[in-house]
């Protein structure tokens, strides 16, 4: 098929590969332009960029597709189908009408739950026990289009945001391959109308945390914020991102270590291990190691 991959992040560029290595024509790639990053603050192309261009794709960055040009740009590439992951760019109807056989999405949950912008950190923080891939026909709703295909994964108890979203990404690729061979004997499932929930963005504010809260809560929000933005605390003004944990026993009072293995007390249910941590301005490091560069003895208070 001639294809238009319309993708951004990590998350999205093994779908790309998978479909150029599937054979089919990638006539186009648009993905977000390049942003400002790292120190010098150097504007950075993105990963599906980057991909692109070293398998000698075309790419685009629009800042928008509401505008007459772009949108006879996209037109005049002549898919068959837009392929979606993730690209950031809300699809006026105009865009999505364009490809003969219209826009599928990737999407990173198991439709109709979690809808929207992130729902592998939602499924984790919400405790979900499973979550999966759906290919979704594209509409002009928020992921509320009819479902094509549809696979499902556990959580892991100990995984994290960075483990669940380069697991979904492959079973992603892989899916989106199946859906395109089978396209024409695919039989679309309209969403259930109940069920719903909404992924919203991550927001800073909800990293910070709050060791009066249950432990598997604790638990659930330093993975699900792993490896970004990070769960963080403070110690004597210092900020430490929290990357790794897992549940633990024992009580005491809250944010207080009780464990020679970093365990801080919560709230209640227990405690919770910290196992991966981040001080400002430093690298990521194992509890072991980090402690060595900053103790937290029994009875630390955080």
């Amino acid at each position: 098929m001639r294809i238009v991959f319309m993708g951004t992040p990590d998350f999205s560029v093994p779908v790309l590969e998978a479909l150029v290595e599937a054979g089919h024509q990638v006539v186009c790639v648009y993905c977000q332009p390049p942003r400002p990053a790292g120190r010098g603050k150097m504007d950075r192309a993105s990963s599906v960029q980057q991909r692109a261009e070293s398998l000698g794709l075309e790419v685009r960055h629009p800042v928008s597709l509401r505008k007459p040009q772009p949108q006879a740009d996209f037109a005049a590439l002549n898919a068959d189908i837009a392929v979606v992951v993730a690209y950031g760019l809300i699809l006026p109807q105009i865009i999505l009408d364009a490809p003969k056989r219209g826009c599928l999405n990737v999407h990173a949950s198991l439709l109709p739950r979690w809808r929207g912008a992130a729902p592998i950190h939602r499924a984790i923080m919400a405790g979900d026990d499973e979550t999966g891939v759906c290919i979704m026909q594209m509409e002009a709703g928020l992921d509320t289009g009819p479902v094509l295909m549809r696979q499902a994964t556990p959580i892991g108890h100990g995984e994290t945001t960075a483990d669940l979203h380069d697991r979904l990404s492959r079973m992603g690729a892989a899916l989106i391959v199946e859906a395109l061979e089978k396209l024409d004997d695919l039989t679309p499932q309209v969403q259930s109308k109940t069920g719903v929930t909404y992924a919203k963005k991550i927001d800073k504010s909800e990293a910070r945390i709050d060791w009066t809260r249950p432990a598997p809560h604790v638990d659930r929000q330093i993975r699900g914020l792993s490896p970004f933005p990070g769960a963080w605390f403070e110690l004597e003004g210092v900020r430490v991102k929290v990357l790794g944990s897992r549940l633990a026993d024992g009580a005491g009072p809250a944010g207080q270590v009780i464990g020679e293995k970093l365990s801080v007390a919560c709230g209640s249910d227990g405690a919770v291990q910290l196992t991966r941590l981040q001080r400002a301005g430093k690298g990521a490091q194992e509890a072991e190691v980090f402690l060595r560069g900053m103790p937290m003895r029994l009875g630390t208070q955080l």
